[in-house]
């Protein structure tokens, strides 16, 4: 139940990706939005009081310039300064430090008096020039000579143009921003079902994978190179789990053949004893001596079904040592003597002396073997087999060749599978289990050693392994 509850809880979890590619795509156009809006509205407010109060000081400049050519204050001063302000569209006021207009027809319908108490209060200090923002008015400020005595010229300008300008921009700004928006919306859900797509295939193709149909094709040519790259892993994938599937499939069919063939003969033989050779001792120690043998079948085939499993687990952890290779081949060489005395084989060896190699001896010595073994099973008519053994840089390289038929090119990747059985039928001299070069292969991989086969057909095969050479046999440069 908790288990069923946690894979509830995991499929909930999820959320589609279109909807989140749709989502995050339509916030994102609409935070751009907001953020040009802000922008926006800062930067026209401010640009706008920058234009005008630059305005502002050039009246200001001009006036203070007409004010100071003129002898007395006259009405002509006065209309010049009043083209001014038209000029530049401001107001301006030139009045007494108390508030009181230097011309007597100027305005007094403001409240100037108190104004020209905080420009007084202002310019008390260092200060040349008086900016104020209030509202909807900007004021600009600057104190004139007028008859001998200081006088404010007192200019404003009204703000009601950026208010309305601002107004503008606004409903203007959220009309883009709602087409922005909308338009975001259809191009991101666009945008997202064409990336989702090609995943949602793929998924699709993974679940179909997952339940055992092999017979798929993950495409690679999709607009997306990392879903490209994702398909065609997948299609490896599915390659490598296929080949796996197959050889697991061979490989319990063959082992439950090779379990069932001695179990069946130890059966038929100890039934045999019990109930016809039991008092016959010739036909009883014939019959247990079989049975002895293919108990020793199933023992050879489970050691090797065991030591494969640790080799290719990485169980076997085993430490190297130095050891005379030469001695070892010709002594494993020499197990093979009674097929020479009994079968008509031939070993011809040309081995060099004192090679020694640096690795497990117990596993060179199954490497060594299950080569030899091989070759004899696959050797040709003329029942010879050939081992060398010879130093080659860093390693010492052995090798055994037949003179068999050889091993076409499309299968030479296989030979080292599990079971892998050649196409040429004959009787085998050296009984197996069908794992040899399988554990060959697990061990020189699991040792770093190279190792390969070369054939021709109708001019037999050629199996090499090299094993590394003791570290004080190595040049100089490797020592280091």
């Amino acid at each position: 139940m908790r288990e069923n509850g946690k894979k509830q809880k995991i499929a909930g979890a999820g959320r589609s990706l279109n909807l989140l590619l749709w989502f995050t795509f339509s916030v994102f156009a609409l935070i751009l939005v907001v953020i040009f809006m802000a922008v926006q509205g800062l930067l026209v407010g401010s640009r706008y009081r920058e234009q005008t109060l630059s305005l502002m000081k050039e009246a200001n400049a001009e006036m203070t310039e007409v004010l100071g050519a003129a002898e007395d204050v006259s009405l002509s001063v006065w209309r010049e300064l009043r083209a001014v302000e038209e000029e530049y569209e401001v107001r301006f006021r030139l009045m007494y430090t108390d508030g009181r207009s230097v011309f007597s027809d100027g305005p007094d319908d403001e409240n100037y008096p108190d104004i020209a108490v905080t420009l007084k209060n202002i310019f008390k200090g260092d200060a040349t020039e008086v900016i104020l923002n209030e509202g909807s008015t900007l004021a600009y400020a600057t104190v004139v000579p007028i008859g001998g005595q200081p006088c404010f010229l007192y200019l404003t300008s009204s703000l009601s143009r950026l208010n309305s300008l601002e107004g503008s921009l606004l409903w203007l700004s959220l009309s883009t921003a709602l087409f922005s928006v909308v338009l975001a919306f259809v191009a991101s859900g666009f945008v997202a079902m064409l990336i989702t797509k090609p995943v949602t295939e793929v998924t699709e193709q993974a679940k179909e994978m997952a339940r055992g149909h092999y017979d798929l094709n993950f495409k690679h040519d999709y607009f997306c190179q990392e879903i490209s790259e994702l398909a065609g892993a997948l299609d490896y994938a599915r390659r490598e789990i296929s080949k796996a599937d197959a050889m697991q499939k061979e490989l319990i069919a063959n082992v439950s053949h090779d379990f069932k063939t001695p179990l069946t003969m130890i059966k038929a033989y100890a039934s045999m004893i019990r109930e016809i050779s039991g008092d016959n001792k010739q036909k009883r120690d014939a019959h247990a001596q079989i049975i002895l043998e293919e108990c020793d079948r199933l023992t050879a085939l489970v050691n090797d079904v065991l030591d494969l499993s640790k080799l290719r687990a990485g169980a076997l952890k085993e430490p190297a040592t130095t050891f005379n290779l030469s001695e070892l081949v010709y002594k494993i060489a020499g197990r093979f003597a009674y097929l020479c005395e009994t079968q008509g084989y031939r070993l011809e060896t040309q081995i060099g002396e004192d090679l020694y190699a640096y690795a497990v001896r117990e596993r060179v010595e199954q490497v060594v073997y299950n080569l030899i073994g091989n070759a004899v099973n696959y050797t040709g008519a003329d029942k010879t087999v050939k081992l060398r053994l010879f130093a080659k840089g860093m390693y010492v390289r052995f090798e055994v060749e037949d003179s068999g038929k050889g091993i076409p090119e499309e299968e030479r990747d296989t030979i080292w599978d599990r079971y892998y059985r050649s196409s040429e039928t004959h009787k085998r001299p050296v009984q197996g289990t069908g794992l040899g070069l399988s554990i060959v292969k697990s061990i020189l991989i699991s040792q770093d050693c190279p190792f390969g086969v070369e054939s021709e057909l109708d001019h037999g095969s050629t199996f090499w392994a090299e094993f590394p050479s003791p570290p004080e046999d190595r040049p100089a440069e490797e020592q280091a």
